[in-house]
């Protein structure tokens, strides 16, 4: 099982991705994003690319997709909450996005 976040891990590696547009989910401790692509084309390929990533991280987001607008909420659910898990997949969505 991995470790939720410390509160330092959520000043040094959390904080910079809520600045980037991530926000805390009121429904739980998770974070959540909003990605928006000029079509479903670009959508859905950006959600194969995550999933190749997440398979690999055995680590899978839930997510959404409606036409060109994929909507991401990352918690760890078998720690209770947020984890590195959670860090890693959002930073790599950020880069892949």
């Amino acid at each position: 099982m991995t470790d939720r976040l410390t509160d330092a891990e959520r000043e040094t590696d959390l904080a910079p991705l809520l600045d980037k547009g991530w926000a805390m989910d009121p429904r739980g401790d998770a974070i959540k994003r909003t990605f928006v692509f000029d079509d479903f084309v670009h959508a859905f390929g950006f959600m194969a690319r995550v999933a190749l990533v997440a398979e690999k991280m055995n680590h899978h987001p839930e997510w959404t997709n409606v036409y060109a607008t994929v909507e991401v909420r990352l918690t760890t659910h078998d720690a209770g909450g947020l984890t590195m898990q959670d860090i890693v997949l959002a930073r790599r969505m950020e880069v892949l996005a």
